[in-house]
């Protein structure tokens, strides 16, 4: 987590509408030089600001596209951290990419560390090495991750996924990646940071997830238990190597959260009975046992075509799922969370309106801050892996900086 100072009385004691006002009036004054993005997992009083409202890949495009059309110079990630560093990777060098507290980060993007991916990658070759096979690894590391991470994978033959494409990537990894396989030699699949996306990911093309895929646990490396984890002989038999890392927010959903619905409505019609629909961050128990699972924009899209007196139960983010609820509630669509319990996404939550108008305050008397910039040494190797992944899509990220990339979904 990055230091954030504290803000004055000025910010944190003024009401949620003077504060509303304040930023109002701070975006009419900076005009086309400033564009907000908003990602879908903000409160309604952030959202209300946004000129973008999306995922954290999408946003990134959807900004660099904004930019080439109309030269704006600042750009407002109400994200978390990782994202901004991908719209900074995303969008010309001229361009400021700022996030309104520093300390808005990401647990799982937390989960994995640089060198200990270094550590793991050297340690885990060097085993399947000294035990006589003939293997390569590539790594394969969600977006939701830091830009060392997509450097890490990016320098190693590897690229950067979205919960819409894992399955192509990891299928493309499988294969050998942009080198085609040498003679008997088997390809290994790392994935980074989010063993749930990633085992189900790997159940989706069909491989059997109890010998096909193996946890590595950078904790239990640090123990001294030089494979995270794993035995010699899972590591050899495994195709699909998992980070223990997860998502605080999905994480909360559990299988009893979809058994309750279904006892409850075990004596209904079928029609009539609730859909639940979650993100496959979740874990592959919930998955298994929910209906539909897909991305965040595969959620959205479903609600939006969901028929009027159907009724749905979503496993993702609180606030997203209130908003989805209520525009549906319009249409004779019943939407709830899948789970009673707090599930928000707390980093995520440290944006507000307090540091918003901080950081517009700023900007209006010509003062950059909280700017968030990848380092020169990790941007080449991180978009060599957003690379890779954009090219499968038929863009890159040249032609997305140029405003003319096709958006690639999250």
């Amino acid at each position: 987590m990055l230091w954030q100072p504290a803000l004055s009385d000025r910010y944190t004691l003024a009401s949620p509408s003077a504060l509303a006002q304040g930023i109002a009036a701070r975006r009419k004054e900076l005009g086309t030089k400033l564009v907000i993005l908003g990602h879908h997992y903000q409160t309604d009083e952030v959202i209300v600001h946004a000129d973008f409202v999306g995922d954290s890949l999408k946003l990134s495009q959807t900004a660099a596209k904004h930019v080439a059309a109309t030269g704006a110079k600042y750009l407002m990630f109400c994200g978390v951290h990782f994202m901004a560093e991908t719209a900074d990777m995303l969008t010309p060098p001229e361009v400021a990419v700022i996030l309104p507290d520093l300390s808005a980060g990401c647990s799982m993007a937390d989960m994995a560390d640089y060198d200990e991916a270094v550590l793991a990658y050297d340690t885990l070759s060097a085993a399947l090495k000294k035990a006589k096979v003939k293997a390569r690894i590539v790594p394969v590391t969600y977006v939701n991750s830091t830009a060392a991470i997509k450097a890490f994978v990016g320098q190693r033959g590897g690229a950067v996924c979205t919960s819409s494409n894992a399955v192509a990537i990891l299928k493309w990894a499988l294969a050998g990646g942009d080198i085609k396989p040498a003679a008997g030699e088997q390809i290994k699949v790392i994935f980074l940071p989010d063993q749930h996306l990633g085992r189900n990911s790997a159940a989706a093309m069909g491989l059997n997830v109890d010998t096909e895929t193996v946890l590595y646990d950078p904790r239990r490396a640090h123990k001294g238990e030089a494979l995270g984890g794993m035995t010699i002989e899972q590591l050899k038999d495994a195709k699909v190597l998992l980070w223990a890392g997860h998502c605080s927010v999905h994480k909360l959903f559990r299988p009893e959260h979809v058994t309750q619905i279904r006892l409850a409505e075990k004596d209904l019609p079928r029609a009539e009975r609730t859909t639940v629909l979650v993100h496959p961050e979740c874990s592959k128990e919930v998955v298994d046992l929910a209906d539909l699972a897909g991305s965040t924009e595969y959620i959205i899209t479903q609600i939006n075509k969901a028929k009027a007196g159907s009724k749905w139960a979503i496993g993702t983010e609180v606030h997203l799922t209130n908003r989805l609820a209520q525009a549906a509630k319009a249409r004779g669509v019943h939407v709830r969370i899948l789970s009673d319990c707090q599930c928000l996404c707390t980093t995520m939550y440290r944006i507000d309106q307090p540091h918003m108008l901080w950081v517009l305050d700023n900007l209006a008397a010509g003062k950059v801050v909280n700017q968030v910039s990848v380092l020169p040494a990790v941007r080449p190797l991180a978009l060599l892996g957003l690379e890779r992944m954009l090219r499968m899509s038929g863009t890159t990220p040249d032609a997305i900086r140029a405003g003319v990339g096709a958006t690639v979904a999250d």
